[in-house]
């Protein structure tokens, strides 16, 4: 009998999500090394992260018909040139206490007959992930988050392809901020850690970078713009993490709404800055959102052979019963870590090795 293997990808999509279904399923699947491993594999993705076996009827085939989908190498194919899910995504959390449904989708998981469950995400969903394994599910973990917190890896699905994002669409605002010779705030994604803003800042030359691991003082931020004036250009690009925050405040946010995982919604700092500096200075100031077009489009290089590398590898852990951990990148070599190692922590900037907290950008002196 096969060996049936569920994928999923949860939080928020990103690109390289795909290419990660791709080569779970395509290592699985592949008739060269199920003769040399002796075993035959089904592979099946499940369809809005959690929520889809939090969902599914096992007994209905129009259920399953609803919440699963087969997977194989013709249906995967092309799935590793294209953004976001095709499986779909949520954040459903199983074990929210207000509402645990963890019962039901173990209860789920052993009447699909599925044996191992790849789940494909951050903190929250490869925290599930971890929680299920507790329980007795074998779980694998492969790590997407373009905010790159995740403790445990190097590298995280989704990150590269955002950076991108962030630099072209800079590059974009340099024509409108010089021709008007006004500051321009530019707000990233980032809501506890700041490397989306620093590499995106440092990628596409901005003046300021201000992220959450180092409350800002508007004085400090119009100190510097006044020292840049006439010295080079009459502009300015400011680029902020959505969880940065000003010196003795909270970061902001747009609601009290909260998601399954206890999230509030971040938004509003960048439009706080440019309102300030407009008070405070003579300088025209606006600002920008980037939001979700961090997170779209298609999946740069980086993110396709990653993608590529932590698919083999999360197959690989299968075969090699590797359960409760996830795929890491860790001085350049594909390796694991366990799960439990990396819930309720997150990789933050280091300070002292990349960030000067004086002139609020990344260091230049490296060594």
């Amino acid at each position: 009998m096969a060996m049936k293997i569920a994928v999923l990808t949860g939080g928020g999509d990103c690109p390289g999500l795909n290419g990660a279904v791709k080569w779970v399923t395509k290592s699985a699947l592949d008739p060269h090394l199920a003769k040399i491993r002796s075993m035959e594999c089904e592979v099946i993705g499940i369809l809005k992260g959690w929520k889809g076996l939090v969902e599914v009827n096992p007994d209905d085939p129009a259920s399953r018909a609803h919440h699963l989908v087969h997977l194989d190498e013709e249906v995967v194919r092309t799935w590793d040139r294209l953004g976001g899910t095709n499986l779909g995504t949520s954040r459903t959390n199983p074990f929210n206490p207000q509402k645990d449904r963890s019962d039901k989708v173990i209860e789920n998981i052993k009447k699909l007959g599925v044996e191992v469950v790849v789940a494909i995400g951050g903190e929250d969903t490869l925290g599930v992930a971890y929680n299920l394994y507790r329980r007795g599910v074998k779980t694998i973990g492969i790590p997407k988050t373009i905010d790159g917190d995740l403790v445990g890896t190097n590298y995280s699905l989704g990150f590269d392809s955002a950076v991108n994002v962030i630099t072209e669409e800079i590059d974009r605002l340099r024509t409108t901020a010089g021709s008007h010779g006004r500051i321009f705030v530019v707000e990233t994604m980032g809501r506890h850690a700041g490397w989306l803003a620093l590499y995106g800042g440092e990628a596409s030359g901005a003046y300021i970078i201000l992220i959450p691991e180092h409350p800002f003082s508007v004085k400090r931020i119009c100190e510097l713009l006044q020292e840049r004036r006439g010295r080079e250009i009459h502009y300015s690009i400011i680029v902020v993490s959505e969880g940065a925050k000003p010196e003795g405040m909270d970061e902001f946010v747009k609601g009290d709404k909260v998601d399954d995982f206890g999230h509030r919604s971040l938004g509003g700092i960048a439009a706080f800055i440019a309102d300030e500096i407009t008070r405070e200075t003579d300088f025209e100031a606006r600002f920008v959102i980037l939001s979700h077009l961090q997170r779209g489009g298609i999946p740069s290089a980086r993110d396709r052979l990653m993608a590529r590398r932590f698919g083999i590898a999360a197959a690989d852990m299968i075969f090699s019963e590797d359960f409760g951990r996830m795929v890491s990148l860790a001085h350049g070599e594909i390796t694991t870590v366990p799960l439990k190692e990396i819930i309720g922590r997150l990789r933050l900037v280091d300070l002292n090795k990349y960030y000067d907290t004086d002139r609020y950008n990344g260091k230049r002196i490296v060594l």
